[in-house]
């Protein structure tokens, strides 16, 4: 299983022709969700009919979750990368990457802010270009 991004999704969903990047780069392995994602790609949403077809499409996908430990943790990242005079990263960001951690899994994105994080954390990612 790999961990895809918002930043991907909603490349692919304005795109679909980088569906093609995502499936290559996904390499077969499924892709997981995480409830970040669908809170952010449902917040995007611009009318009723969209909302309802991405949401049904979302409620079908596969999740992870952050536990209740991995909340502080998730905390300290941005901490120790204001400490370490680094890019700050979203919380948001921040939580995506414990996720990835947690469940040991690929984080796909097309996001810096996660390069930044790998930084100052054991986190697998790979930045595709979209």
């Amino acid at each position: 299983m790999i961990l895809v991004d918002t930043s991907v999704w909603v490349a692919v969903l304005r795109d679909s022709s980088k569906r093609r990047v995502l499936e290559a780069a996904l390499q077969g392995e499924v892709p997981v969700f995480s409830r970040f994602s669908q809170l952010e790609l449902l917040a995007g949403c611009e009318d009723e009919r969209q909302w309802d077809l991405l949401n049904r499409y979302l409620a079908a996908q596969d999740y992870v979750d952050l536990e209740a430990e991995s909340w502080p943790e998730a905390a300290r990242i941005q901490s120790d990368l204001r400490r370490r005079s680094r890019k700050t990263a979203a919380v948001v960001d921040c939580c995506i990457a414990q996720l990835a951690i947690d469940h040991d899994l690929l984080l796909l994105h097309h996001d810096r802010e996660f390069e930044a994080i790998a930084q100052v954390r054991n986190l697998r990612q790979r930045r595709i270009a979209l």
